[in-house]
């Protein structure tokens, strides 16, 4: 793994460093008001910390194999915390954009080296020898193979993520891809919340592969998937209603975006919550071999977000990124799982599918026409107001949502007696 991890991080370096080249036409003076210098740093700085994990950090996948991803988890969050409020403070005494950079490339070392330590505590030994990885792989040559798989399925995920800012550039303007961040910056510190729980049981989820019981492997499929509805759409609702009245009192009217844009913006949020449903299984079971579909969807992807984008701005290029991902992770992925994993008729997974999405649509119905109009908050007014407002039509979403999941999934139900009667 580490021979692996160091080329596919030379690669990037690479890359990285001929990207860098162009970054004066990316980002000219005159457009961002920012500097060639800072924007160098902070490009540099950001590379760096994603290398760490390429040329150090690579153990700790060993973590998430051994079912103590949690580790992972509270040290990274830990570290992020303390780095994001010293920013802060920084930013407001300071207003310097050097100090903010170097805090965060700091920490990005700091977190490497306490991590390793970690490992180093857990997994006395574990001892690494990179150099030997070339001899091992003519010994493990599947692992090259899959991971050559894998690597093709994880650059469909960055292109749906990060290419919405560039073309959003190119067809509008530096202005709304700024308001597009404001928003962005939201959901994603909410995803990657919602990931680190949802993702922690990949691991548990390959070993019950492993032991080969396929009515345990599919039960507890549609617990998790169950779960994952429940909470994708908890959160997706979340979203839909109170972003807009939050960034209205942290930056202003001028600075909200269009409904079409929330709409979209909730939408591919959802998918991506309730995508890896499909993700961990097929991960479980080692299936990457349609590495056709991950090229499928970036085509698709870039294909509608040129032509739309060229039409309709910021809401075309999002279209590109939700048309992609609903023909091949929505459509393709599950069918692939149960044909090829599960080997079972792929109509039951779309019965349940249907179920999981109308519970998880009525309650946004009744709480957005029937139980808001009631309130008599204006949750754009004020921050007590906001999380007033927040709390009740939330928590109004999540019983409803929750009470009509345990009524019409088995899953939901198996889940939850899985907590009762321990």
């Amino acid at each position: 793994m580490g021979y692996l991890y160091r080329w596919i991080g030379f690669i990037i370096l690479g890359s990285g460093i001929i990207l860098s080249f162009f970054l004066p036409l990316i980002f000219p003076d005159s457009n961002t008001g920012f500097n060639m210098p800072i924007i160098y740093l902070a490009y540099y700085a950001f590379l760096t910390s994603s290398l760490i994990g390429y040329f150090i950090n690579y153990r700790q996948n060993l973590l998430g194999a051994d079912q103590r991803n949690y580790v992972v988890t509270g040290y990274f969050q830990t570290m992020n915390i303390i780095k994001i409020l010293i920013q802060m403070v920084t930013a407001y005494y300071t207003g310097s954009y050097y100090f903010w950079i170097g805090i965060e490339l700091l920490f990005g070392v700091l977190y490497s080296f306490i991590l390793n330590w970690k490992i180093n505590q857990t997994y006395p030994w574990l001892r690494t020898e990179v150099k030997r990885g070339r001899e091992l792989l003519s010994v493990h040559n599947q692992v090259l193979t899959k991971t050559k798989q894998l690597f093709i399925q994880k650059i469909s995920y960055f292109v749906q993520y990060q290419t919405v800012p560039f073309l959003t550039y190119a067809f509008v303007n530096l202005q709304i891809v700024a308001f597009y961040g404001n928003y962005t910056i939201i959901t994603d510190k909410l995803a990657n919340f919602v990931n680190t729980f949802l993702e922690s049981s990949g691991a548990s989820i390959g070993n019950l592969i492993a032991e080969g019981n396929r009515t345990k492997i599919i039960n507890l499929f549609w617990e998790l998937l169950s779960m994952r509805y429940f909470i994708g759409g908890t959160f997706a609702f979340a979203i839909l209603v109170l972003i807009e009245p939050f960034i209205s009192i942290w930056l202003g009217k001028n600075y909200l975006l269009s409904d079409t844009i929330v709409y979209l913006i909730t939408l591919n949020v959802f998918i991506g919550y309730t995508r890896g449903g499909v993700m961990q299984f097929l991960f479980g079971y080692g299936m990457f071999a349609d590495i056709w579909a991950p090229i499928s969807e970036i085509v698709i992807n870039l294909t509608v977000a040129i032509i739309c984008g060229s039409h309709w701005g910021l809401s075309g290029v999002l279209l590109g990124g939700l048309v992609s991902q609903i023909l091949i992770v929505g459509i393709w992925k599950p069918i692939y799982l149960f044909w090829k994993g599960f080997k079972e008729p792929v109509w039951k997974y779309w019965l349940g599918f249907i179920k999981l999405v109308v519970t998880v649509i009525v309650p946004a119905f009744i709480v957005i026409y029937f139980i808001s109009p009631r309130l008599s908050i204006d949750p754009a007014s004020s921050y007590v107001n906001w999380v007033m407002y927040a709390v009740i039509t939330v928590f109004i979403y999540a019983i409803v949502a929750f009470s009509l999941l345990y009524i019409s999934s088995n899953g939901m139900r198996r889940f939850v007696h899985r907590f009762r009667f321990r």
